[in-house]
């Protein structure tokens, strides 16, 4: 059975029950998903074998009173298992292939110059790399928590 890669919709919250290692950061919480997809403008397209989800692109849609919609992709992340079979590009061509759908004007991302593999996949899609500097400032005790 060939993998499937789609933008959930927002009632499709009980597809993320059935997920392979490491696609997240760490396991699925049925309320932060429940509240995740309450949100209309969050956005997560998925890799489905069968009804295992073995990869994920999250975006969020943000507006500013000066710009147009844009695309932040949160995360990108497939199961060990799965890598190097080009998902991390069909996920990314599917959430970007949303976005255009929604009026987005762009898409933007961040990650670690470290991470060799996450920017030859942006870079795959069109992306620009831009010299900048990240700032995290934590807002409750502990460590911040970063996406890539």
């Amino acid at each position: 059975m060939p993998i499937t890669v789609r933008v959930l919709a927002s009632s499709e919250a009980h597809i993320l029950s059935n997920v392979a290692p490491e696609v997240f950061d760490g396991p699925v919480h049925p309320d932060y998903a429940a509240e995740f997809f309450a949100d209309p403008r969050h956005h997560l397209a998925v890799a489905l074998d069968g009804t295992l989800v073995v990869g994920m692109a999250s975006g969020i849609r943000y507006v500013h009173p000066d710009k147009a919609p844009e695309l932040f992709i949160d995360e990108v992340g497939v199961s060990p298992e799965y890598q190097g079979r080009g998902l991390g590009r069909q996920l990314l061509d599917a959430l970007m292939e949303h976005a255009r759908g929604l009026g987005c004007v762009a898409a933007w991302v961040l990650t670690e110059r470290s991470n060799s593999v996450a920017r030859r996949l942006y870079a795959s899609v069109g992306g620009l790399e831009a010299e900048c500097r990240i700032f995290v400032v934590p807002l409750e005790d502990g460590e911040a928590v970063s996406g890539s």
